[in-house]
């Protein structure tokens, strides 16, 4: 049979109405990246939006508390994602509640009128404008309203026709659904479109977050359920408040088929958008939950889909747990979206974290110690966090701390959204210099045999968390036993106040220094089962990948960390069972425009393997590429860095 090239299996795949997430013919995906598995932005990632200008995209969403708000995404294949800006600083949102499930709701980012617009509500409809999605962004202006069009609610979205006029879809409670015109000023502006017909026997729950495009003269009007999941569309010929010039066309999302899907009630959509080889994207959230095992704690994680057009009637593809075939775009050159390491070298704070309180964004310095983060204690705690997106890492940092009382503490720290559920590791005092791990009301410690200057160490293999301590980074020492955190991962009242699990660093009642942060720590154990991307391959056990085919596969581990200062990967060692003799590939970044680090032989006869590496450095997604041969021949357990 005549082998399908790249492109003409993607259109055919998403054009003719099959979900894309078999190569069919095609080897070469056992041997490049042609395929993504979701989330492409894990971790609290919730009522995502999206913009196409040009060959870039860009992404924004609810910040809530989590401040600076509203961190803005940009891609240029849908797939890889990084923050480029921050529209509203603490310092300049003095009139937005600043406490868990308030904050920044619905970023909605757009372009019309040659700008860059962001609308969003905190205690009223707000925008600001740039001529650059990184920014400077104006000083917010507040949406003006009337008796008409009344509240404007929350979770609105813009939508821009083909002539240019953009429109406010407007969201206010279950059953306020309306479209008004935006002026260039970006005030509302001539009549509003009443559609409250759209939720009036609450057919949709809340009717949240909804969203439109436009193709083929159709107009279509996406309405969420609620933050548990639903996703509707309607479709009429003309922007008209009159019902029966609009049609129901019901569900959404194909239904699912694959019985392992984690994240199995994607909802509030951004407006689909069309390449330019005719097929359409667009991204949702969902929570992630499998039978009883219940990940809903990290967050909205957002989730890339193809969308299939039957006829004028769209389809989003039904989640699945299996590689999809990426969109038709060139690489990005940006890495996997995961939590970022900081050697804290620069003099502005990376855009990858963010505050818990709005005040504790004047409560870090970067220059009182040249290559520390130096964090100064509020009345109670002060943190500096990122969003946890992955189930298997080990988060480093190395602190420069003295306790003098019980009150004084300082290390690593995990939140749930609501800041109710709480881990932490660090350096404090009681009856002497200790180092605490603590969860609820479980608190172990040792005492602190390493001094003022200590590393401190979390790896987390799913629910379970255990703790370490080093005086030079290399010989650890367990600190208690391993905890389990399920009711840090689980869903909480109010959704964990509707944001996710945070991760990073905190101190109490004083001042506290830290030389670094890393999350993964390419020197610990880095398992398997731990991979952000694949193909060819599946999980067997809890802690071994194999491969599927004769033809081979790969796996991807994101966001590895290989050496920060002098601490360079000069080897790495790898855990595998193998029936017969072979040898694996080692690449960072790309299996095509990356590095191949090495060839690894491994011999049916031993378990493990040790390889010399030309020495390298940085933050790497790091991917292992499974020989030609029998299927199931070999198992991989895990990867380790040696220095």
């Amino acid at each position: 049979m005549k082998k399908l090239s790249f492109v003409t299996l993607l259109i055919g795949l998403i054009l003719g109405g099959i979900t894309p997430t078999l190569s069919q013919n095609d080897n070469s995906f056992y041997h490049e990246v042609k395929t993504y598995v979701n989330p492409v932005l894990p971790g609290d990632h919730p009522d995502p939006t999206l913009l196409k200008v040009g060959d870039d995209f860009y992404h924004c969403g609810s910040s809530f508390h989590f401040t600076p708000y509203m961190p803005i995404y940009h891609s240029k294949d849908l797939v890889h994602w990084r923050v480029i800006s921050r529209v509203l600083p603490p310092q300049k949102a003095h009139w937005v509640t600043d406490r868990p499930s308030a904050g920044t709701w619905q970023g909605a980012i757009t372009y019309f009128y040659g700008s860059y617009w962001i609308y969003f509500s905190a205690n009223g409809q707000w925008f600001s404008k740039a001529d650059s999605p990184l920014g400077p962004w104006s000083e917010p202006v507040q949406v003006k309203s009337n008796p008409k069009t009344g509240p404007l609610g929350y979770d609105n979205s813009i939508f821009v026709d083909d002539d240019g006029k953009p429109y406010m879809v407007i969201k206010n409670g279950q059953k306020t659904n309306r479209l008004q015109e935006l002026g260039k000023d970006g005030q509302l502006t001539s009549s509003v479109i009443d559609l409250d017909w759209v939720n009036s026997k609450l057919q949709y729950s809340w009717a949240e977050g909804p969203v439109m495009c436009k193709r083929n003269g159709y107009y279509y009007y996406f309405p969420a359920g609620d933050v548990s999941g639903g996703q509707y569309v309607l479709r009429g010929k003309s922007l008209t408040s009159d019902s029966t010039q609009w049609e129901r066309l019901g569900e959404f999302f194909k239904p699912i088929t694959d019985d392992k899907v984690g994240f199995r009630r994607p909802n509030h959509i951004a407006a689909p958008v069309q390449l330019a080889d005719g097929t359409w994207w667009t991204i949702g959230q969902s929570y992630e939950k499998y039978g009883q095992d219940d990940w809903s704690g990290t967050g909205r994680q957002t989730a890339l889909y193809p969308v299939i057009w039957e006829g004028d009637r769209p389809w989003g593809t039904a989640p699945t747990t299996q590689p999809v075939v990426k969109p038709n775009l060139p690489k990005s050159g940006i890495a996997w979206r995961s939590v970022a390491s900081d050697d804290f070298e620069s003099k502005e704070l990376s855009l990858n974290w963010h505050f818990l309180k709005k005040k504790h964004a004047d409560l870090y310095d970067l220059t009182a110690r040249k290559g520390w983060l130096r964090l100064s204690p509020d009345s109670l705690r002060t943190s500096i966090v990122q969003k946890e997106t992955d189930h298997y890492y080990s988060a480093v940092t190395k602190l420069d701390f003295k306790a003098q009382n019980e009150n004084e503490k300082a290390g690593l720290y995990l939140s749930n959204g609501a800041q109710t559920v709480i881990v932490r590791l660090y350096s404090g005092f009681e009856n002497g210099k200790k180092i605490f791990f603590s969860f609820e009301n479980n608190t172990q410690s040792i005492p602190n045999t390493f001094g003022e200057v200590v590393w401190l160490k979390i790896e987390r293999n799913l629910h379970e968390l255990k703790a370490y301590a080093s005086s030079d980074g290399n010989s650890w020492t367990a600190v208690g036993n391993a905890i389990q955190v399920q009711n840090l991962d689980k869903v909480q009242p109010n959704y964990n106040s509707w944001v996710g699990t945070s991760i990073g660093l905190f101190t109490e009642h004083q001042s506290a220094d830290f030389d670094w942060f890393i999350c993964k720590d390419g020197f610990s154990k880095l398992l398997a089962v731990g991979m952000s991307n694949f193909y060819g391959v599946e999980k067997i056990n809890p802690k071994s990948v194999t491969n599927t085919s004769e033809n081979g596969g790969w796996l991807m581990i994101s966001g590895v960390d290989l050496g920060i200062q002098k601490k360079n990967a000069k080897g790495i060692e790898i855990q595998y069972n193998a029936k017969t003799d072979g040898v694996v590939e080692l690449w960072v970044d790309d299996l095509k425009t990356g590095k191949l680090v090495a060839k690894i032989p491994y011999s049916a006869s031993k378990n493990s393997v040790r390889k010399s590496l030309k020495s390298i450095a940085g933050h790497h997604d790091i991917f292992v590429k499974f020989p030609v041969g029998k299927s199931h021949d070999l198992q991989i357990n895990s990867l380790q860095f040696l220095p």
